[in-house]
């Protein structure tokens, strides 16, 4: 039967994904804690608020019990890199529904990890090991809501503070007046191929970067008291990018790989960007940052992105994907691949279609 809800629309995704992925340990990378199924199971998280599926929650659990050992050790931890604390975000909810002291354990170890974790001479995060100083915006969405849940739930206020400043200096660093987007990445060398030696920019805006953004800080307002001196700033930068980002969708509704450069030859409309700015735009209206009058460029973009979808037997397609890239030039981005049902994809799908159901309801 063809889904015709937001939520009906998530399960369809995450069976879909159960199918082809039957036990959670099976997600791919294998035996790697890593942002790929993070955010997957993220979107199954969500999923699940809203259906109540225990099944899939205990899917979830599978796959974090598949790389977390008996003492509450996360596995293939042994480098510098922020897309490998994002899972952490699913240990939350197993530490609250089980107390089992493994998920405390890792959650503990993650969050030393980013108390120490490298920064640039401007106090930037490394994106990874193999970015050494640059800043990258996917790596506010990979470790932000995970330091202010910790900070919020065990009394850690300097990683709450930290997250917050690190999101702050991103924006000071990448954000363009003229447009109000944020550029990919900032490397304070000037050496990196894409950085522009004057800026240390890269030259594009892309979609899924930018995406991670105000999706990662709408969830940090979440845990952040409302009295924090930094709490209006954030608020602020929700507002201003998720403005600035609605000038630039698409005819269909979709947001395009390249964000600025809607039907510029070699340039598409992209699925996963267009569920994170809608997902955002929900949440962000739901909590009176932005008027509701936003919820039609939301409503355009999800019924865009549903238009796009295929069928398969029972298995619902998602295409339209970025496979994942770093920064780069136009042609780069245009020319990286697409997938379907790819994880980043399907997980951005999911958190879309929890906002949207919970506005519509």
């Amino acid at each position: 039967m063809k889904p015709s809800s937001p939520a009906q629309y998530a399960q369809a995704a995450v069976d879909t994904m159960r199918r082809k992925f039957p036990k959670g340990s099976d997600l791919p990378p294998r035996n790697h804690f890593h942002y790929h199924q993070g955010v997957f199971l993220s979107g199954v998280y969500q999923t699940f608020l809203l259906n109540g599926r225990e099944d899939d929650m205990a899917y979830l659990q599978e796959w974090v019990d598949a790389n977390v050992d008996e003492r509450g050790h996360v596995l293939n931890q042994d480098q510098i890199c922020l897309d490998d604390i994002q899972p952490g975000i699913l240990l939350f909810p197993l530490e609250e529904r089980t107390g089992d002291p493994r998920y405390r354990n890792a959650l503990d170890q993650l969050a030393g990890e980013l108390r120490l974790y490298p920064k640039n001479d401007e106090g930037g995060f490394w994106h990874q090991q193999r970015a050494a100083g640059q800043m990258w915006l996917d790596g506010l969405y990979m470790g932000g809501p995970f330091m202010t849940e910790y900070g919020r739930r065990f009394g850690d206020p300097a990683l709450m503070d930290e997250a917050i400043r690190q999101a702050l200096l991103m924006q000071e660093k990448t954000r363009i007046p003229e447009t109000g987007l944020w550029r990919h990445a900032y490397d304070p060398a000037r050496q990196a191929q894409w950085a522009d030696p004057k800026s240390g920019l890269s030259p594009e805006y892309w979609g899924r970067s930018v995406g991670w953004v105000p999706v990662a800080i709408v969830d940090e307002l979440d845990q952040i008291p409302q009295d924090h001196p930094g709490r209006e700033d954030l608020r602020n930068l929700v507002r201003d990018l998720l403005t600035a980002v609605c000038r630039y969708q698409g005819p269909d509704g979709r947001w395009w790989q390249v964000l600025d450069k809607v039907g510029q030859e070699g340039n598409w409309p992209e699925n996963s960007c267009t569920c994170l700015f809608v997902a955002a735009i929900c949440k962000a209206v739901d909590q009176g940052i932005l008027d509701k009058a936003y919820l039609e460029a939301a409503n355009k973009g999800y019924e865009g992105v549903i238009k796009s979808l295929e069928r398969q037997g029972d298995d619902l397609l998602i295409g339209d994907i970025c496979v994942g890239t770093g920064p780069g030039s136009y042609e780069e981005y245009c020319q990286r691949p697409t997938s379907i049902n790819d994880m980043h994809g399907v997980g951005a799908f999911l958190l879309m279609c929890a906002g949207m159901e919970r506005v519509r309801a």
